[in-house]
Formats: C-alpha cells, structure tokens, sequence
C-alpha cells in the first residue's frame, strides 16, 4: 500500500528545496514563482531502526522498508479557487493526495523572492486555507442543492447526509477546516457522502516551518498546528552529502523527523515479516485484522487465512530468532479477529 502526500504552499517557500532534500531526485528549484508546474513525484523510504535489527538478526539478504510517496504541486497563490495563477491545476492536484504538507516561510532573505514582498507565516498560512475553503464551499454548495431534491423525495440517507454536509459548511464559513468534523466510523451515510465530494480542508495536515538553525523560537499561533521545523536548505544540502561527511560537520539530517511524521499522519501502521532472503516492512492502515493485514503481501491471504503466528518485534529480537522464540513459547497463534498492532512480527498459515 503506497499512501501519497502533497507538498503545498506558496510560491518560492521553498517546496521544491524540500523534495529534492525528501526523494534526493534533482528538481527545478530556481528563485522564481510557480518554477514547478507539474508535479514531480518521488518514492521515499520510511526510516524504521526495528526493520535494520530484524534483518541483522535474521541475517536477511534483502531489506525493503515501508514507503510513502511525496508530491510536489505546484505553488498557490490568492484567487486560486477562482483559477488565478496555477489555481486549478493545484486544486486538482491537491485533491488527488491523501495528505497536506503545507509548506510555511520563517526565515527572511532579501535575496529570495516572497511572492507578497513580506515574511508573514500566519498570512501565508491563511492565504492556503482560504484558497481551499471557497474550493470546497463550491463543492459543498453543488452537494447541498442535490441532496436538498434527494430529500424531498425520500431518498435513502439524504436527509441524514444533507445534515452533515450543513455542519460542515458551517465550520467552513466560520473560516475552519473540514478536518476538524468528526463522525462515527461506521456511520455508513457519513462516509458515503464524505467521499463524495472528496474535500480538500479533510485531508490531515502537517506544517513544515521553513525556519534557519539560528531561529529557536516560533509565534505562539504557530506552535499551535501540528507542525516540523527544518531548516529546507540546509536539509537539501545534506541530502548531497555521504554519512561521513555529516558526521564529521557534526550535522545531523532532521528530515527523516519529517518523513516519520508523515507516515504517521495517514494513520499508517507497520509490521514485519522476516527471514534469510528479505526482512519486509508492510504498510497498513490502523484497526486492520489479520486477514487484512495479509493482503498487503498477496490479495489471496484475506479469503485462504487460516491463522497466524505473531510476535512483537522486541521480544523476537529478544529471543534471537523466530525457532528460538517458538522453543521459548513467546510466538502467539492468532485467528482471524486479530487486530495488528504497529510492530507486530508475523507468519501468515494459509
């Protein structure tokens, strides 16, 4: 399962800087407005230290850790909802993820270009989520009108969905994201009608403050979003640097604090498979059951499950190989209820 996150922001905040430290692909990151048009796409490993131990303990010929896939849009400016600039290629892009990294100028430079001729993160910040709020009152508007006609004529769940489709343009005019709107997982109509109209304000979202080194503080108003702090330039440069060479300028790279956030925001989960040929990382949505959990491997795995042996990755490395664990008794068979957990160590029986 590979889940995708976008890169948005402004114009020249530095996006592109940040793809290019993420996937180390070369990227066009000249000083200039909308220097991306299409968007550049690039596959990133998950960092996961659990999966580097499993392999050394299992001697593993092959290691293949988790994956997410950056998304680099291009920028967007005010007025996008009504197609200005780039507007409704970005909005297209957008809706296409599944996730925000929304990517905010701290640091002040007279040499590169803000689009707006001054540093202000909240006025950034609040440009972006305008733009994508008057996108989704459009939708919500055509939304509304249908399910209004559906409810005259006692159609299934549309009285119940034209609710909820209220509430939320009411978080939106109120100048919120849809994001905060919660519903009960097994509200059927909910869901249904969520996914419909596919808004952009739902999606989970992850500040990246693009600050120097030098800059130890934030505004209040600022450390309030779920947010990173990198230094985008000096992470780029690292990206072309060997591990020694970061060793020896006493550096460390902060993006993997990025890439580990990311993952998280899709409310992704890993577990392990192991042995002498590959030590894999399988990527899952929380709340899976085994069956589930197996079609990550082959689709099969959900309807031929039979049962599973599973171990957390600890107390397997504890053991010092899976034989081992099962001569200690510490591997657990589970059946087809089983909800994974992140870590969790498993052989599927089909």
């Amino acid at each position: 399962m590979t889940l995708n996150i976008g890169i948005v922001g402004l114009p020249n905040v530095g996006k592109s800087t940040l793809f290019k430290a993420l996937t180390r692909n070369p990227v066009d990151i000249n000083n200039y407005p909308f220097c991306t048009v299409e968007p550049n796409v690039g596959i990133v490993k998950v960092p996961d230290a659990r999966l580097d131990a499993l392999a050394k303990m299992s001697h593993s010929k092959k290691i293949i850790p988790a994956i997410i896939e950056f998304v680099d849009i291009a920028g967007l400016v005010k007025g996008a909802s009504n197609g200005e600039g780039l507007g409704n290629k970005f909005l297209a892009n957008i809706r296409e993820v599944d996730a925000i990294v929304h990517v905010v100028r701290i640091f002040e430079n007279a040499n590169i270009i803000h689009i707006h001729e001054k540093i202000n993160p909240l006025d950034d910040i609040a440009i972006i989520n305008t733009e994508l709020i008057l996108a989704d009152l459009a939708t919500i508007a055509k939304t509304e009108l249908r399910l209004e006609k559906d409810a005259r004529k006692n159609i299934k769940d549309s009285i119940i969905q034209l609710e909820i489709v209220r509430k939320i343009k009411a978080l939106l005019d109120a100048g919120k994201l849809a994001n905060i709107f919660q519903i009960d997982p097994i509200d059927e109509p909910a869901k249904n009608i969520l996914r419909e109209m596919s808004l952009l304000t739902m999606k989970p979202f992850l500040y990246v403050y693009n600050a120097t080194n030098t800059q130890k503080t934030l505004l209040q108003e600022l450390e309030k979003n779920q947010h990173i702090k990198l230094d985008i330039k000096l992470e780029e440069e690292l990206s072309e640097m060997t591990e020694e060479e970061i060793f020896a300028l006493e550096l460390t790279r902060k993006i993997d604090d990025l890439i580990v956030a990311a993952y998280q925001l899709l409310n992704l989960i890993t577990y392990f498979t192991t042995g002498e040929d590959e030590s894999r990382a399988w990527t899952i949505p929380k709340g899976w059951t085994a069956p589930l959990a197996g079609t990550a491997i082959h689709t099969d795995f959900k309807d031929k499950f039979i049962r599973a042996e599973i171990i957390n990755w600890q107390k397997l490395l504890s053991a010092g190989s899976w034989l081992k664990a099962k001569e200690l008794g510490v591997l657990r068979l589970e059946g087809k209820e089983y909800i994974v957990s992140d870590g969790d160590v498993i052989e599927f029986k089909i």
